[in-house]
C-alpha cells in the first residue's frame, strides 16, 4: 500500500513507519520543511497548507501530528499551541484529502481517551458521550476538524489513544527512569484508572484499522484491562524488581503540574469495544506483559 504519515518522528509515528516499511509498504512522511529525501511531502499545519501533489495515489493517511500534551505546563499560550497543532493540522489534512480527484480510502486521525473526561471507576466504550474539561473539549474539536474528509466520503477513523507503554517517550518514558532508580510510587490516591496500551499493540491496531473497512468513527486504542495507578505502581515494582515506597500527594501534583494535574489524577477507564468486535487480538493485554515487552524493545 501507499501510506502517508504525519507526526512520523514521534514515538508512535517512528514505530509505525518502521513497521510498514519492513512489510514492503511505501510510506510518505509529511514534514514541516522543504523535502530533503525521497518519500517526503511538505506541509504547514499552522498555515493549513499541504502539498497535495505529493499525496496523489495514497491509499491511506495516518495523521498523528500534534504538540506533546505533557511537554509543558498548561499555560494559556501552551493550551493554544496544543489546540492549534491538532485542530488546524487536522483541518489542513482533511481539506487537502477532500480536494483530491481520487482521495485515499481511509484517514486515521489521532485523538485520545481524554475525550471521555474523568470517568472514575465507570468503564466507557466508543458509544459514551464526551466529558468535560480542557482535554475533553480539545479532543472534540480535534475530531470535528476532520469534517471535510468525512463529507468527501473518505472513511475516517478517530484513534482514541490511551497511555502508550514505552520507555522511549510519552508518559511512560518519564516513569521508567524514576522506577528504575527506586523513586517510583503511586500518584494521588492511586485509585484513578489508566487506560494503557503496549506500543506493539498500538502499531498493530493502527494497521488493523487501515485494513478493516467496517471501522469508521471513534476507535479506542487501549488494552482491554485498564488498571489503576496503584496497580501500575505495583506492576512496575514487580517487573523492574524495585521498591515502590514513594508517593506523590494530590496537592503536590497540583502545585507542580498546575491544570495538567487533572489529567494525571483523573480516571479514564476506556475499553476497546469496537477494536475487539472487529476481530483484533492483543498480544500484550495485561500491564505486566506490556511492561516486559517495553523493556525488551529497549534492549
Amino acid at each position: 500500500m501507499h501510506i502517508a504519515v504525519t507526526g512520523s518522528t514521534g514515538l508512535i509515528g517512528t514505530a509505525l513507519v518502521r513497521s510498514l516499511r519492513e512489510d514492503g509498504h511505501q510510506v510518505l512522511r509529511l514534514v514541516r520543511r522543504a523535502p530533503r529525501a525521497e518519500g517526503e511531502v511538505e506541509w504547514d499545519p499552522q498555515r493549513q497548507w499541504v502539498d497535495t501533489a505529493g499525496l496523489i495515489g495514497c491509499d491511506a493517511v495516518v495523521h498523528l501530528a500534534g504538540a506533546g500534551i505533557g511537554d509543558h505546563r498548561w499555560t494559556d499560550a501552551y493550551k493554544k499551541e496544543l489546540r492549534d497543532s491538532r485542530v488546524l493540522g487536522t483541518a489542513a489534512i482533511a481539506e487537502a484529502l477532500a480536494s483530491l480527484d481520487t482521495p485515499p480510502r481511509v484517514l486515521i486521525s489521532g485523538s485520545a481517551v481524554g475525550y471521555y473526561g474523568d470517568t472514575g471507576a465507570r468503564a466507557v466504550d466508543e458509544y459514551a458521550p464526551p466529558g468535560d474539561g480542557f482535554l475533553a473539549n480539545l479532543c472534540q474539536e480535534w475530531e470535528e476538524a476532520a469534517g471535510a474528509a468525512q463529507e468527501a466520503g473518505i472513511r475516517t477513523v478517530f484513534a482514541r489513544t490511551g497511555l502508550v507503554v514505552s520507555p522511549q517517550g510519552g508518559a511512560w518514558g518519564r516513569l521508567f527512569p524514576l522506577f528504575k532508580a527506586g523513586l517510583g510510587g503511586r500518584m494521588g490516591s492511586g485509585r484513578q484508572y489508566w487506560s494503557f496500551i503496549a506500543l506493539y499493540d498500538h502499531i498493530a491496531a493502527l494497521r488493523h484499522v487501515i485494513a478493516t473497512d467496517e471501522l469508521v468513527g471513534p476507535v479506542n486504542l487501549t488494552a482491554p484491562a485498564p488498571v489503576t495507578n496503584r496497580e501500575v505502581t505495583a506492576a512496575m515494582g514487580r517487573v523492574l524488581h524495585r521498591p515502590t515506597l514513594f508517593s506523590v500527594p494530590s496537592p503536590a501534583l497540583r502545585i507542580a503540574l498546575g491544570e495538567m494535574s487533572g489529567d494525571v489524577l483523573g480516571s479514564v477507564r476506556a475499553l476497546p469495544r469496537r477494536l475487539m468486535d472487529s476481530g483484533f487480538s492483543f498480544t500484550y493485554p495485561h500491564i505486566d506483559e506490556a511492561l516486559r515487552a517495553a523493556l525488551k524493545d529497549q534492549r
